[in-house]
This record gives structure tokens, C-alpha cells and sequence, in this order.
């Protein structure tokens, strides 16, 4: 019995190879990681929300994605707060027009709050990596996006995680959204710039991996299409 598993096992390997190479290609992978932990109230996910479709069907953003190569890009949006609360909102898509990110963007904004939590960017990473080998499409490029409010402070350690991306060649960038008015979460509340150093330090990495600040949730859509141009138009 031992034999014949092992025989099966190594007729399913070039089959399982060629189904890899026979996915549409596309000239990127991107998974969009939301943090929605319980420092971002429900005003200010909508704005989240509200900014991330508004940058996502944006011309300049559909633009960027279909002027590489192939001309279109595989985009996934999840959303996440403690280590075992990682929600998809908007699976697998095809972002080749003006069309399909209208039609992504709009999924986006009728799917309701799935929960509220501490923040575990670790677990958030590790999220990132199981969407990327599961994702529909291939791409030689595969970045992780991530947005938050604060700093880790649940679940696996963020620099192992880190490090576990970046060595299967996966650039993760971040955007942080400063938060000015006190809150009663003391982690979450950071001087200016050290939010933004926290992410450098511990989050992004990846050859050409950046971080952009928010100076509030009213500009984060603002910033998120910054950030999306950037990523997206750095294919060229």
C-alpha cells in the first residue's frame, strides 16, 4: 500500500505542475489587507471602505492596471483584526477595465462589518501568503498591501512573518492611518512618524517596499490611490 501511495503521489506532481502553468497569467497579484480592529469604529471603516472602492474603480488606478504586458491584474481585498479574524470580502478578480473595477469596487461597498478585535498584522501576513497560493491567476510579481491604525499586539510575531513573505519573493508595502484624537487604545496612539517607523521596522519588506501615511481617515482614499498607482505602475 505504501508503494502504490507513493506511486500516485508522484504521477500527481506533473499533473498539479501543469495546471500551475496553464492559470491566466497576469502582470500582477495584489492582496489588499484592511485592518478593522476595534480602534477603527464604524465611522471610520465606512470612510476605509468607502476610500478603497473609490481608488479601486479610479481611472488612474485602471489605467495602471492595464497597461502592463497582459494588460490586467489579479486583485483580492481582505479585511482583519485578531489572529483567527481574517474575513474575505472580495475574492479573486480580474482587474482588466473600467468594468471590472467598477464591479469589484461596487462588491466592496455593499458587504457588511464582519468584526472588530485586537490587531494582528502576523496573522494578517500569513492571510496574504495562503491567498497568494491559492489565487486563480499567475504572476512572476506578487505584492501584499497592508493598512492600519497601530501597532501588533495579538498573535504570531509580524518580523516572522515578515521574513517568511519575503523569502517566496513577496514585496509587502504598507499605509498608515495616523489617528490625532485620543482613543482608549493606548497602543494605537503614536506621535507623528512613529507609526510609520513601526512599519518600516517591522512590517514592509521586499526589494522596492514603501510605506505612505494617511493623516487621517478623510484623506485615506487619497493616499490608497497614491498607493495603488504606485505599485501597479511600477510594473513598467
Amino acid at each position: 500500500m505504501r508503494h502504490i501511495l507513493a506511486l500516485l503521489a508522484m504521477l500527481c506532481i506533473p499533473s498539479t505542475m501543469l495546471r500551475a502553468e496553464e492559470l491566466p497569467e497576469v502582470d500582477l497579484l495584489l492582496v489588499l489587507a484592511a485592518d478593522v480592529s476595534s480602534s477603527v469604529d464604524d465611522p471610520k471603516f465606512a470612510l476605509q471602505r468607502k476610500g478603497y472602492a473609490a481608488a479601486i474603480a479610479h481611472k488612474q488606478v485602471v489605467n495602471a492596471a492595464t497597461s502592463g504586458r497582459t494588460g490586467r491584474i489579479g486583485l483580492v481585498y481582505f479585511e482583519w483584526a485578531d489572529p483567527l479574524d481574517q474575513h474575505v470580502v472580495v475574492d479573486w478578480s480580474l482587474i482588466d477595465g473600467q468594468s471590472s473595477a467598477d464591479t469589484f469596487a461596487n462588491s466592496l461597498t455593499e458587504s457588511p462589518r464582519p468584526f472588530k478585535g485586537g490587531t494582528a498584522i502576523g496573522a494578517a501576513l500569513h492571510k496574504c501568503m495562503r491567498l497568494l497560493d491559492q489565487a486563480p491567476f499567475r504572476s512572476s510579481r506578487k505584492i501584499c498591501d497592508v493598512s492600519g491604525d497601530g501597532t501588533s499586539n495579538r498573535g504570531p510575531a509580524v518580523n516572522g512573518a515578515r521574513t517568511m513573505l519575503v523569502e517566496e519573493d513577496i514585496i509587502i508595502n504598507g499605509l498608515v492611518i495616523l489617528t490625532s484624537a485620543p482613543t482608549p487604545y493606548p497602543l494605537h496612539t503614536h506621535p507623528e512618524g512613529g507609526l510609520q517607523k513601526y512599519y518600516q521596522d517591522n512590517v514592509i519588506g521586499g526589494p522596492g517596499s514603501f510605506v505612505l501615511v494617511a493623516k487621517s481617515f478623510e484623506t485615506f482614499a487619497e493616499a490608497i490611490r497614491r498607493k495603488l498607482i504606485l505599485e501597479i505602475a511600477s510594473l513598467r
